[in-house]
């Protein structure tokens, strides 16, 4: 049986770790990223997500000397997101470290963009990624461009879509939960790992050890992940980790 993953996500904004409240970035946690990278490779994460909420693609090359400088210091998998909208987008992360990408709002805008890149990059190094709010009936949608535009799309059909499309695995953030410290939308993670074979990466809302163990428990998530709760010490992977395996879950430590 495969053992659940525990994931540390960093956000970049202009090359600065950033906090995330509901998809706003106001507040700088780390003007260097390395020390991150670092303190999650000796934590023991399973793997790191390096997302890019910059507002403007001009300024991406400060992101990609980013993915380069960490990647040489990053002993897990690195997945990297953000901006990514061509074919050469991804060719040039890969070729900088990058073990994964994380495609959202450009698999929404042309669906045979994950096909394509399946095809040619393998399924295995293709994760969508789904952002979602809830409207007012409580129904999840899926929004792109950083949270700003909602697609009117059902968050379940477009996971069953992606999967259809060759995504290899699936990384769902609630924008509601994003940075509130409540947990995990649990009934939706569940929905969605459900309804796909491939992996679901649950993100937004995690504060304790024990808003991962319940999604652990309670869904199908194959990883729970998170960014702020990480950042700080009394919050380390490792301690996490250790209290998750006490509770008796499937995990590496």
């Amino acid at each position: 049986m495969l053992k659940n993953r525990v994931i540390a996500v960093i956000i970049l904004r202009y090359g600065e770790v950033v906090q995330s409240v509901q998809f706003k970035h106001t507040n700088v946690i780390h003007t260097d990223p390395a020390y991150a990278v670092n303190c999650f490779s000796k934590w023991n994460a399973d793997e790191i997500v390096l997302l890019d909420v910059s507002r403007d693609r001009e300024r991406r090359e400060i992101f990609l000397q980013s993915v380069e400088k960490l990647s040489k210091t990053c002993f897990v998998p690195l997945a990297v997101g953000g901006w990514i909208k061509t074919t050469d987008d991804i060719k040039e992360v890969l070729s900088l470290g990058a073990d994964k990408v994380i495609i959202n709002s450009e698999a929404v805008r042309q669906p045979d963009f994950i096909e394509k890149v399946a095809k040619r990059f393998g399924s295995q190094c293709i994760v969508a990624g789904i952002d979602y709010r809830r409207n007012s009936a409580k129904e999840p949608t899926v929004f792109i461009d950083r949270g700003r535009e909602n697609t009117g799309i059902n968050v379940k059909s477009w996971a069953k879509e992606v999967e259809k499309r060759g995504a290899g695995e699936i990384f769902l953030s609630s924008i509601d939960n994003d940075g509130m410290r409540c947990g995990f939308d649990i009934e939706l993670m569940k929905d969605v790992s459900d309804e796909v074979s491939i992996p679901v990466i649950a993100f937004g809302g995690a504060l304790t050890a024990n808003h991962l163990a319940q999604c652990l428990e309670e869904t199908g998530v194959d990883a729970v992940s998170a960014a702020n709760m990480f950042h700080y010490s009394e919050n380390s992977m490792r301690k996490m980790k250790r209290t998750l395996k006490q509770k008796g879950l499937n995990i590496r430590f």
